[in-house]
């Protein structure tokens, strides 16, 4: 049974199995909110709660990180110890490092086995303030028997991309009126930024502010980009998708509505569920290139690490907890049960793992080598920074305005937002 962010904030929360005697701690974790989040968090916390005498609940968190974050940021303000192992995605650490544990007391050395990247991006301060969970990049999927049934072949570039999702499309509408070429993120919130950051780099237009804080957006390549990505919607995305979440995008793909949609690697064990409408139908591929200039493949960084709040009343409890379910042991079950990116590289030789997501193996440089988004480099102002990014896009998107003049504004807010340093 999961708890619904609103229930949190009322005090509402409810207890999720687990064994508790007088002495044993009552820990909440966050996880995530959709169907496989629920089962393959939930259920690993509760065999922890069962093996140690304690009692665990689950916390479901809003849909939107933005709106998670937010929340997050409000139940730090109050010092609340209602959350004890909180999921924080890979962009938080500089922004909520005052507020977490440090798990090297906690961790003899394990860290060590997980991707050093995703260690040194989760360490502030020489602080560990996340042990990695899952790591995530953004993905092609597309369906196998249609790119077959019409001839098209998987897109190496957007414009290939275009042109495949409007020819399946039109052929499919005969039969299916309401078909999509393609369904992806484009409401405006965290995962637009994640999206749009993808086309920007694929088109060789940089990743907003470079490494060393310049700010780097207004360029014509990334201009170019936006305004490819405004020519989808309407004609081989509906223009619904300017709303659309994960969560979204995927109901439309699954329900068998749709040829090609951007998502996290999440969606492929759901897709393979056996009530599903598209199982054995779906291949998955990196994201196309753009055009021009600098054009390549590009991902997002995406992933979440585990940490421990600062004002939890069971810090150790909630540290050991946190470990646990960052184990090989548990990552390898997620990774086959839910398709969850591991974070410990030597998973990828699990022959397991290999059989349950073809695609972990094969495509393992796309996560190897995924873009980040600027957060290191602007710290504690990145959620501003990124909450511009969206909007400027999603105003290219919705035709309120095309890449250059949106580039060009967005530079003026983003030295905005700098003033004299991030």
């Amino acid at each position: 049974m999961s708890i619904t962010y609103k229930q949190l904030a009322a005090g509402l929360v409810l207890a999720f199995g687990g064994l508790a005697s007088a002495q044993a701690a009552t820990l909440t974790i966050s996880c995530g909110n959709n169907a496989a989040d629920v089962e393959f968090c939930g259920k690993f916390a509760e065999e922890w709660g069962q093996k140690n005498g304690h009692t665990v609940k689950m916390y479901t968190p809003p849909a939107s990180t933005t709106d998670n974050l937010a929340l997050l940021r409000q139940q730090f303000a109050a010092k609340s110890s209602d959350l004890d192992v909180i999921m924080i995605d890979v962009v938080w650490p500089g922004v909520i490092k005052d507020h977490l544990v440090d798990l090297k007391k906690y961790s003899k050395g394990v860290e060590k086995d997980h991707f050093p990247a995703i260690v040194a991006n989760n360490t502030v301060d020489g602080k560990l303030l996340g042990i990695p969970w899952f790591t995530d990049a953004g993905l092609l999927f597309y369906r196998k028997d249609l790119l077959a049934k019409h001839g098209v072949k998987v897109p190496q570039t957007w414009e290939d991309l275009a042109a495949g999702a409007k020819k399946i499309q039109d052929a499919e509408r005969a039969s299916s009126p309401d078909f999509q070429g393609f369904v992806f993120q484009a409401k405006a919130y965290e995962g637009l930024t994640c999206d749009a950051l993808e086309w920007v780099v694929s088109y060789g237009g940089g990743t907003i502010i470079d490494g060393k804080g310049n700010i780097t957006i207004n360029n014509p390549q990334a201009a170019k980009a936006l305004d490819a990505a405004a020519s989808w919607i309407g004609t081989i995305a509906p223009s619904g998708v300017l709303n659309y979440g994960e969560e979204d995008s995927r109901g439309v793909w699954q329900n068998g509505k749709a040829a090609f949609m951007r998502n996290w690697p999440y969606a492929w064990s759901l897709g393979q569920a056996a009530d599903s409408p598209i199982k054995d139908k779906i291949g998955v591929a990196a994201l196309p290139a753009g055009t021009g200039p600098g054009a390549k493949k590009a991902a997002t960084l995406g992933g979440w690490q585990l940490a421990v709040n600062k004002y939890s009343k069971n810090v150790d409890a909630a540290a050991s907890l946190a470990l646990y379910m960052a184990s090989a042991e548990i990552q390898k079950k997620r990774a086959v049960g839910g398709s969850y990116n591991p974070t410990i590289p030597a998973l990828y030789k699990d022959a397991d793992i290999a059989k349950a997501n073809p695609f972990m193996v094969e495509l393992l440089d796309v996560f190897t080598n995924a873009a980040a988004r600027p957060a290191t480099a602007t710290g504690l102002k990145y959620p501003e920074v990124s909450n511009a990014f969206w909007d400027a896009t999603h105003d290219v998107l919705s035709k309120k305005s095309t890449g250059a003049e949106s580039v060009k504004k967005l530079e003026a807010k983003l030295k905005q937002i700098k003033k004299a340093k991030w």
